[in-house]
């Protein structure tokens, strides 16, 4: 059990009210306690693509899928800000990314390789990534990153969508009803 695994997270209602708390490893162990989670997108200002993340080798729940740019687990009455803020810095090297809610998405799915449960109340948050910055992903927890515009993401999750993260298709869903991943036409020629 790695040490993340101990860690605490807090148990919610259906309708996302605290009610307690267990350890990472307890809330995944089937059938699943709904819990606090997050899940990160980072988009490049400049041309409105979104960072996707392939999740390392090692993670104890659905490696080497294709998810948003990070998730985690707030520590129970921990800001979400700060926690996902923890979680860029950790798996991505990234500091000071400047976070807004954009939706929030429930779901429950079983590992199949592990039979661990993830059934999560998970918090979406999207962030540009700062002006300079580059991510430099932790090899214990990101096998590989790319780029991807919202549509090209969407058309690629119903062509083939057990190379994602089973969370992937109804966080990106949250993006869609803020439009926060337009970017304004600009005008004049190249």
């Amino acid at each position: 059990m790695t040490a993340r695994e101990s860690h605490d997270v807090e148990l919610v209602s259906v309708t996302g009210e605290a009610i307690g708390s267990a350890t990472v490893a307890d809330a995944h162990r089937a059938p699943g306690m709904l819990h606090r989670a997050f899940s990160v997108f980072l988009r490049d200002p400049a041309n409105g693509r979104v960072l996707l993340q392939q999740r390392a080798a090692v993670k104890t729940r659905f490696p080497l899928l294709w998810a948003n740019t990070c998730c985690g687990h707030p520590l129970p009455g921990e800001d979400l800000t700060v926690a996902a803020q923890r979680r860029l810095s950790e798996e991505l090297g990234l500091r000071g990314v400047a976070l807004a809610p954009v939706g929030v998405y429930t779901y429950r799915a079983e590992d199949p390789g592990s039979g661990r449960v993830e059934h999560e109340y998970d918090h979406v948050l999207l962030g540009d990534l700062p002006a300079g910055a580059h991510p430099v992903p932790d090899p214990t927890e990101v096998a590989d990153t790319r780029w991807v515009t919202v549509p090209g993401l969407l058309a690629g999750l119903a062509e083939d969508p057990s190379s994602y993260a089973p969370w992937l298709a109804g966080v990106t869903a949250c993006l869609a009803p803020s439009s926060a991943y337009d970017i304004p036409e600009r005008s004049g020629g190249r």
